[in-house]
């Protein structure tokens, strides 16, 4: 990952929801513009079935095995499809790989782990990207991931920005990723029903996981889950949106990108599309089944008074509590299970005294907290930093040993 991307990972959702404050308000509005989805995964295997609505949360949908790749060697796939929830609470269909070594024990670990996933097509999530022609960051991955298969755990790759790859919604991704956890534990043949169960991720995919510790205990209560282990996590989205201006940006295409993602999961109340100008729907067509690079080059130097409708800059509170809904410091669930967490001490763009309040209050309310600083010049070399101590975290939690805290007493 460069450090291109690096940035926008670590800027987009909190500049798509300044962006959506600022334009919300706007008068002279395109109210007939409606949200723009993706067009539809044509594999069969992706479209919900018609009575999604009489299954239940983590519900297999359908299984099938996958292709082997070359950079995970000894290692079998499978696709599981599964029922889930989105922002709103209706259901949806999701889907995740899992990675089985040859060599692993009955009820091995299964780790859930959480890619950044910069995109707003169903083409850009791990199950698609990893078949493709250009894995991209899933294979800059793969030297971490093949150090828990070669430990003999199981690797769940959730598609955790769901089926119309909305992109920012972060609880959604908690949910994604819980639900794949109970799937894969559905299913007999993978021989995973009693094996102990640890999520990990950085970033993005950290906020899934993040999201996803603190949604179990009321959203997926009997997931026996040992470790969790999140890096470089946004956990205030707002706070990070009220500090970023309207000056062009040559990431803007992420931002853009993330607004467009929201709008989808809260087209109610997340109204970009009927905000923008005829400038600002063609760009946002130009990008909305795109991945990491169409979204940047057609955003690129673009800010949201040239694509607005008008300059007007009143708030729109419903674009706020969108962004509340989406903040884990604001939001009252406590993880159960076991946190190691790791930032750098200072980020440009995260605020690090979210990360503490957070974490405090996880320690106030009785969690098993471990938080690490990695003194690093980038988001992303913290992530490289941390990624080592992580899995051992894990890993330790897989073999039992009880978990450590530096939680203040």
């Amino acid at each position: 990952m460069g450090r291109l991307t690096d940035l926008c990972t670590r800027s987009s959702i909190a500049a798509a929801i300044a962006a959506i404050v600022v334009v919300g308000g706007l008068s002279g509005a395109r109210a007939d513009a409606a949200p723009i989805y993706p067009i539809p995964d044509p594999d069969p295997f992706y479209a919900a079935p018609a009575d999604i609505g009489a299954k239940a949360p983590g519900d297999v949908l359908e299984v099938r095995p996958m292709p082997n790749l070359l950079f995970f060697p000894g290692t079998s796939i499978t696709q599981v499809k599964f029922r889930s929830t989105n922002s709103e609470g209706n259901p949806i269909a999701a889907t995740t790989l899992l990675m089985l070594p040859d060599r692993r024990g009955p009820n091995p670990p299964l780790l859930s782990y959480q890619h950044i996933i910069n995109g707003l097509s169903p083409q850009c999530a791990p199950s698609r990207v990893l078949y493709s022609s250009d894995p991209d960051l899933v294979v800059k991955e793969a030297p971490a991931l093949n150090v828990a298969l070669q430990k003999g755990w199981a690797v769940a790759l959730p598609d955790h920005l769901g089926p119309t790859a909305a992109y920012g919604a972060a609880k959604l991704g908690g949910m994604i990723t819980l639900d794949a956890i109970r799937a894969i534990t559905h299913v007999p043949a993978l021989g995973l029903q009693n094996s102990p169960i640890g999520m990990a991720g950085y970033s993005g995919g950290g906020m899934a996981t993040a999201w996803a510790a603190a949604l179990a205990p009321t959203y997926a209560p009997e997931l026996n889950i040992a470790g969790v282990a999140a890096g470089g996590v946004p956990m205030n989205l707002t706070k990070m949106a009220r500090v970023l201006g309207d000056q062009p940006h040559p990431v803007f295409g992420l931002a853009l990108a993330a607004a467009i993602g929201l709008e989808r999961e809260y087209p109610d109340r997340f109204p970009i599309s009927a905000q923008m100008n005829a400038r600002g729907l063609a760009i946002r067509d130009a990008m909305a089944n795109g991945c990491t690079n169409a979204i940047l080059f057609n955003g690129a130097g673009h800010s949201v008074p040239e694509l607005a409708a008008s300059m007007s800059l009143a708030s729109n509170p419903k674009a706020w509590e969108v962004g509340d809904e989406n903040s884990l410091e604001l939001f009252a669930g406590v993880p159960k299970a076991p946190i190691f967490e790791w930032h750098a001490p200072s980020d440009a763009l995260i605020p690090v005294d979210s990360i503490i309040n957070t974490i405090n209050r996880y320690c106030a309310s009785g969690a098993t907290v471990e938080s690490e600083l990695f003194p690093s010049p980038d988001h992303l070399t913290t992530a490289v930093l941390g990624t080592p101590t992580a899995m051992n975290y894990l890993d330790d939690r897989f073999r039992g040993v009880p978990a450590p805290s530096n939680c203040p007493r």
